[in-house]
């Protein structure tokens, strides 16, 4: 395997451009993957119902607005996967998706300086981990969104967790695969694609992507 395979990498999303580095680093572990697939799942791991753990539920939400060829996706705000439903699902994916490359998302709890970064891994995600809790390990390769400080009480700061936060994370991790699935199924399934649209009307088609914290613009200035 290559280097990019080797290693966990940590992606500062308020930096200019993380859904950038998120979406390069996807399609260098997609094309470098020893898995020879045709399909990809998504696996949005979470709950709707804490905000700190919301983070997979909404990443699945806005993902399943896009018609993503050779795509599957499970976990959404209306059907969630979580720690009550996540080993029916494993075995789930493992019978109806037994030779695909899935991606696993979730929220995690970290240090300090930590706190607002992306992590993207070629390993299987622990999900739970964070909070002390032992679940099947899913996925070929993980992201998690570092969404609050781990400390003495982890169920409680998750409860905690500034929305703000979550869906700035959700929305580069959305950025970001959108890239990669385009980037990587593109040419290899439709090679002449880019022949078939203007480039004005290309432009329009990325553009229906609006990020969840775009709704912010929208409302009334208050506290923050």
């Amino acid at each position: 395997m290559s280097q990019i395979q080797n290693q966990t990498y940590y992606i500062e999303n308020k930096n200019t451009g993380a859904d950038t580095r998120l979406g390069t680093i996807l399609f260098d572990l997609f094309s470098s993957c020893e898995k020879n697939f045709s399909e990809l799942v998504i696996l949005c791991i979470g709950s709707d119902r804490i905000t700190g753990d919301s983070l997979g539920p909404l990443v699945g939400h806005s993902l399943s607005r896009f018609s993503l060829a050779h795509t599957c996706i499970y976990g959404t705000l209306t059907r969630p996967v979580h720690a009550l439903n996540l080993n029916e699902t494993a075995e789930m994916l493992d019978k109806r998706h037994p030779d695909s490359l899935i991606l696993a998302i979730d929220a995690s709890l970290g240090t300090k300086k930590h706190l607002g970064f992306l992590t993207v891994s070629p390993t299987a995600l622990k999900p739970g981990l964070g909070v002390r809790k032992k679940l099947t390990p899913v996925g070929d390769i993980s992201i998690t969104g570092i969404v609050n400080v781990s400390g003495t009480f982890d169920n409680f700061l998750l409860q905690t967790t500034r929305l703000a936060t979550v869906v700035q994370l959700a929305d580069s991790i959305v950025s970001g695969i959108l890239l990669a699935h385009h980037q990587y199924f593109a040419p290899r399934f439709f090679p002449a694609a880019p022949s078939f649209q203007r480039s004005e009307e290309r432009t329009r088609n990325f553009a229906k992507f609006a990020p969840l914290s775009a709704a912010a613009t929208s409302l009334p200035k208050g506290r923050t």
